[in-house]
């Protein structure tokens, strides 16, 4: 009891003061993809898995070409090695849908922001687990229960993991860990560890 009370008055003042820069980065960010003759919303929304599975609409800074969706499942169909990937880390390292502008936000993890709003709002927190897809919760197979028993973070155990390298099922049992390990002591070991990455530039 005491951890979830700390945890969340943790993430409204964080979350609070973050909010305060969102306003004139979204506007910087606006620009700039303007500034590449991309005129479609700066934001990607999109449902993804909470608590208890519970679905949420999560917000991000958009860093990939409009119809990122369907341009995936046309590589998917066209490229085996790209198919192959996606298969086992539900990502492709390096993505040919992600804009200029959104390769930079993404190095530097500014696309991660605007959950933020999420955090305010109770549905992620600061640390916790990856906000899944819908369409993902199958391949999760038996780490779900344990993954949504905590709410979704913007970082977690998984990205100061080595993330780029690491698979699907890899990814889903760190993160099941996670929830059963979950403390105030570990929150802190993993924001301490996202800031020295975030210094570094890496994801």
């Amino acid at each position: 009891m005491f951890y979830a009370l700390i945890k969340r008055l943790f993430d409204i003042v964080v979350g609070l003061f973050g909010l305060v820069f969102l306003v004139s980065l979204t506007i910087i960010i606006k620009i700039a993809y303007m500034l590449t003759g991309d005129f479609h919303p700066v934001f990607f929304v999109q449902p993804r898995i909470g608590k208890n599975g519970k679905v949420f609409k999560l917000i991000k800074y958009r860093s990939m070409i409009p119809n990122a969706e369907k341009k995936l499942k046309e590589l998917m169909r066209k490229d085996k090695a790209i198919r192959e990937e996606y298969k086992i880390t539900k990502k492709l390292l390096n993505d040919p849908r992600v804009t200029k502008v959104g390769g930079f936000i993404r190095r530097w993890s500014i696309d991660e922001l605007p959950q933020l709003v999420n955090v305010l709002t109770g549905s992620m927190s600061l640390v916790g687990n990856r906000p899944y897809l819908v369409s993902e919760k199958k391949d999760m197979g038996d780490c779900y229960d344990a993954i949504v028993k905590v709410k979704p973070g913007i970082t977690g155990l998984w990205q100061i993991s080595g993330h780029n390298n690491v698979s699907f099922k890899s990814r889903t049992e760190l993160e099941a860990t996670y929830a059963d390990l979950a403390c105030l002591s570990l929150d802190v070991h993993i924001l301490a560890r996202t800031f020295g990455a975030l210094i570094g530039g890496n994801r």
